[in-house]
């Protein structure tokens, strides 16, 4: 399967970045902004928050498998933080 990829804009309400698939995906996620204390949060489902989720730190990059059935949300502390992703279906 080709790469493909999404900007999105994550503000306080949590953003569905990866819907359910039936294989396996490869997704890389790039926290855009370059200030500082601009992070955002990632997890597995619309509940997540900036307590429960994962975070990446500004200008930094994370990489993960999201297996079969499973979606992927972000949400931020601030308005409009620039999230990059990039994803190939296995």
């Amino acid at each position: 399967m080709p790469l493909q990829t999404a900007q999105y804009s994550v503000g306080t309400a949590a953003v569905e970045i990866m819907s359910p698939k039936t294989n396996p995906v490869q997704i890389i996620l790039h926290n855009a902004n370059k200030s500082s204390n601009t992070f955002i949060w990632f997890g597995g489902s619309a509940d997540v928050t900036t307590s429960t989720g994962a975070h990446i730190d500004n200008a930094d990059t994370y990489q993960l498998v999201l297996q079969p059935g499973n979606s992927l949300w972000a949400i931020s502390d601030g308005s409009e933080r620039a999230l990059h992703v990039m994803w190939q279906v296995l």
